[in-house]
């Protein structure tokens, strides 16, 4: 009787463990649906339609910052060509081809880092499932509408990076072919933005100071293989794509760079107050325990991105996306382990963390809403129209422009450089010499335009009155506007005009 007890002991723990892994992939299977239902119902980001229409043409031929004006290094349009070519070769939608190969990557970047943590007590002690589904979550659902954006796509692919930092603070060895992609995915984050090189070399930072291992951080391979893919890609850019730092540079240093919100409005943002609070709460719980070498570089990590996001100053709610992502991450992390926290402490700490995920999607939700000025120019009726939008609204034609099967009539995303040069002449931010360079930018801004309207004629104009005084615009320029005399208004939503071509009398 009592050898028939033992033997079946431990059958419990392994049914137990079965039971846990099914009730996993589950949950997992209902987030993965619940993202691709998000996918059908928040669409595609403005950013995400204009780069793919931007990469279109560069597959066609145009010339990157040349026929195809873009204020970011190339790896901006560079990231969505796999999915243009996929798209053509299978008939789908870019759009749609880019949500699946986001996913890919989320999947593939999580699977990474479950290969690689497996073992590191840390994670084996924060109970893998719970803190596996939050992950998923942060990545595919909490971005809602940005989705596919290169913020998104840099922090999926740091992930791999960040986990062979964690694994080296428990004193582990990533396998030389992790170590390899995790460099990779660090480039491609590198690649992105120049800000992003905090994200890198923060974390770094804080190997180094936990392991006291100083400069010797620098010769680890995954940071060897980020760091010679940085190179290469600049001396890339450099042979390919000389326009960049020729012509683009300096309209971002005349132009762009200096316009940017108070520090004051960067403070009160929302997402501010969501990473903080996130950051706040860790603390707390940890008030009676020390952090963890690996909550330390996450939250640090989260805390680069913070900086990136403040230092390009615009506040656009995509920017601080991997920042809150990382935070609420590391928040789950913490409820997932033991900190000494009371119960009451974490169930409290649980509601927090549901509340800012909510918060944080409406946040990232926040964007210019055209679908009623799509809808109407759909039932204009016209087959692959080509769309012209006087306006430095960049959602006013994207994606609006590619889901009614149109052309963008322009080079640009849409006429920033004049809106931002006029914002700076009336807050009296430019001296004589400045001035005169941003007026420089703008007039050939105003150039590029008419030859465009030139090279493609519109047979669709948008006007926007409530964010760029489009018609005002025009009457300032007389020049663009003779070139569009023959359009007439046919219809306004929410105050942006819709212009087709006045039909010609017989």
């Amino acid at each position: 009787m009592t050898i028939n007890l033992e033997v079946g002991r431990p059958a419990a723990p392994a049914i137990s463990d079965d039971y846990r892994s099914f009730a996993g992939w589950l949950a997992l299977a209902g987030l993965f649906g619940i993202a691709i239902g998000l996918r059908h119902v928040f669409g595609t980001n403005t950013d995400v339609s204009w780069l793919l229409t931007a990469g279109e043409r560069v597959l066609d031929g145009a010339r990157l910052y040349v026929d195809v004006l873009e204020t970011n290094p190339p790896m901006s349009v560079l990231a969505y060509l796999p999915a243009i070519t996929l798209s053509r070769l299978t008939g789908m939608m870019a759009e749609v081809v880019v949500d699946a190969l986001v996913f890919l990557g989320i999947f593939a970047s999580l699977a990474c880092c479950a290969f690689l943590l497996r073992r590191n007590a840390d994670f084996t002690e924060a109970r893998g499932w719970p803190l596996t589904l939050l992950a998923f979550a942060v990545l595919a659902i909490l971005p809602t509408q940005v989705f596919g954006q290169r913020e998104h796509i840099a922090l999926i692919a740091l992930l791999p990076f960040l986990a062979a930092l964690i694994d080296r603070i428990a004193g582990g060895q990533p396998p030389r072919w992790f170590a390899i992609v995790a460099g990779l995915g660090a480039a491609v984050t590198l690649a992105f933005k120049p800000h992003f090189a905090l994200t890198v070399y923060v974390p770094l930072f804080v190997l180094a100071s936990v392991t006291r291992s100083s400069w010797r951080v620098l010769w680890l391979l995954e940071h060897l293989v980020a760091a010679a893919g940085g190179i290469v890609y600049v001396a890339v850019t450099a042979i390919m794509w000389p326009q960049f730092f020729t012509e683009v540079l300096p309209l971002l240093r005349d132009i762009y760079v200096p316009v940017k919100l108070p520090m004051t409005a960067l403070l009160e943002a929302p997402a501010t107050a969501l990473w903080a609070v996130a950051l706040l709460a860790i603390f707390a719980l940890h008030r009676k325990q020390r952090l963890s070498p690996a909550l330390i570089l996450l939250m640090a990590t989260s805390a680069s991105f913070a900086a990136a996001f403040v230092l390009q100053g615009k506040g656009w709610p995509y920017q601080s996306y991997p920042a809150i992502a990382l935070a609420l991450f590391a928040l789950g992390f913490t409820l997932t382990r033991d900190n000494g926290a009371s119960r009451g402490w974490l169930l409290g700490a649980g509601v927090l963390l549901l509340a800012l995920f909510i918060r944080s999607m409406l946040w990232f939700y926040l964007a210019f809403d055209a679908r009623p000025l799509q809808e109407r120019v759909a039932q204009l009726g016209q087959k692959h129209p080509a769309i012209l939008a006087i306006t430095a609204e960049p959602a006013i034609g994207h994606p609006l422009t590619r889901m009614v099967g149109g052309s963008w009539a322009s080079r640009q995303q849409g006429l920033w450089i004049d809106t931002y040069y006029t914002f700076m002449l009336r807050t009296g931010m430019l001296d004589n010499v400045r001035a005169a360079a941003a007026e420089a930018h703008a007039e050939r801004e105003r150039k590029r335009l008419i030859e465009d309207i030139l090279r493609l004629p519109p047979t669709i104009l948008i006007v926007d009155d409530p964010t760029g005084s489009g018609g005002d615009w025009l009457k300032a320029h007389p020049d663009v506007a003779g070139l569009l005399s023959d359009f007439e208004l046919v219809d306004t939503v929410d105050k942006v005009g819709i212009f087709t071509r006045r039909a010609s009398g017989g």
